[in-house]
């Protein structure tokens, strides 16, 4: 067995992430502290009980995922004995990409933590609220040429980019409103339905350009090291181990796009993952690991029970 580990992007986010982990786990609670102290705020708090509405900020969401993202690596090192290097490979969905290098410690928790709520609160800032959509095209005549073709549509009148290419079926596209908008009426005439994202910003898209350069003055000065396990990074959908180009990446990953079928698509191929593991919230990775690579296991660690008997697995 060739494992991957999956840590989620914005997105999975949800009231009550991670509250029976703190509950159940001293590690789990240790974890989210250090992140609280790191950013000042009682991220914990807003992550158990809400509102709804502050949870799902982008300068909130990201560092919350990430939080339990790395809980869980905690308690499964410190509880059940397995460490990350169990893994071939480590990939991460956008801001999860942080949480895989945070996982494989090219990161401090703490300045993961630091780094995407200034991620966050920079993508904010980058585009007036209103002025940028996403949209996500699905369906099974959905893939990426016809989302290309789709955004170059949009692209006569705005920016309009693909920005996520997530899986056959499930293709997101980034940019000015009314490129979108232009981008998801070609779609739709394409055989393509179109479904515009509730997001507070167009992410993965040249218009992020002013959160890139914040981030690459941040990560410049930010103390990343070489990952023990190869991460599969967004932009390059390939392994990559050298601190400076993951860091390189990083940057570009704000404007580029999230190659996550390529990515999964060379795990289960050259990388020879037989099982990809989604460490965090929710299960959003596991299904697309099932439509791209459904010869290979896919499974979510949400539950105390679900890591427990991953962990069993692992000795068996």
């Amino acid at each position: 067995m060739t494992l991957a580990l999956l840590f989620p992007g914005q997105g999975s986010q949800a009231v009550g992430m991670g509250a029976v982990l703190a509950e159940t786990f001293a590690s789990a609670r240790e974890v989210f502290a250090e992140i609280d102290q790191a950013l000042g705020q009682d991220l914990s708090g807003l992550m158990r009980d809400g509102p709804e509405d502050q949870l799902t900020l982008t300068e909130n969401a990201q560092p919350a995922l990430m939080a339990v993202s790395l809980a869980v690596m905690r308690l499964l090192d410190k509880e059940f004995g397995v460490s990350v290097d169990r893994a071939a490979f480590v990939a991460g969905h956008s801001l999860g990409e942080y949480s895989a290098l945070a996982a494989a410690g090219a990161l401090s928790i703490a300045d993961t933590a630091r780094l995407l709520k200034l991620r966050g609160q920079a993508m904010q800032r980058a585009v007036p609220v209103g002025q940028g959509a996403m949209a996500s095209l699905i369906g099974p005549k959905t893939d990426l040429a016809l989302a290309e073709a789709a955004a170059a549509a949009g692209a006569e009148v705005g920016t309009c980019v693909v920005a996520n290419d997530n899986n056959n079926g499930n293709v997101v596209i980034s940019g000015d409103k009314a490129a979108v908008d232009r981008a998801i009426e070609k779609a739709k005439e394409l055989g393509a339905r179109a479904i515009p994202l509730n997001v507070s910003a167009p992410f993965h898209c040249p218009l992020m350009q002013p959160a890139a350069d914040e981030m690459a003055a941040a990560l410049a000065s930010a103390n990343l090291i070489a990952p023990s396990v190869p991460v599969v990074a967004n932009v390059t959908a390939r392994p990559e181990t050298d601190a400076d180009t993951l860091r390189r990446l990083l940057v570009e990953q704000v404007t580029g796009r999230v190659r996550w079928r390529e990515s999964m698509m060379w795990m289960a191929g050259e990388g020879g993952v037989t099982r990809f593991v989604e460490i965090g919230s929710g299960k959003v990775l596991t299904g697309m690991a099932k439509r791209i690579a459904p010869d290979a296991e896919s499974l979510a660690l949400n539950t105390p029970e679900d890591i427990e008997a991953f962990a069993k697995s692992l000795a068996e």
